[in-house]
């Protein structure tokens, strides 16, 4: 005996069409998602890169806080200090 298999109605047709709408739409919305979270990334990764920089900076400056030199370099480029009998002179040409 032969198995015949009965031909697909529309209804069945009309369900896998809007299926197939809804997987596409669904793809490009997981494809949204991800280039965002790309770029997050992207972002956050920047920010770990310039925080390894400042760490790194700042424990040079712990290993060398008996240095005078370092101290003195220090004064002088974070807190703007000077020392006495030194001139600041302000370029205001700009």
């Amino acid at each position: 005996m032969a198995l015949k298999f009965k031909r697909s109605g529309t209804i069945t047709k009309f369900v896998l069409l809007i299926l197939g709408v809804y997987m596409a739409i669904l793809l490009l919305s997981v494809r949204t998602q991800i280039r965002n979270a790309e770029a997050d990334l992207r972002a956050l990764q920047t920010q770990v890169d310039e925080q390894t920089a400042t760490n790194a900076s700042l424990a040079a400056d712990i290993a060398n806080r008996n240095d005078p030199d370092t101290v003195l370099a220090i004064a002088k480029e974070r807190m703007r200090l000077v020392e006495s009998g030194e001139i600041i002179f302000y370029d205001t040409t700009n």
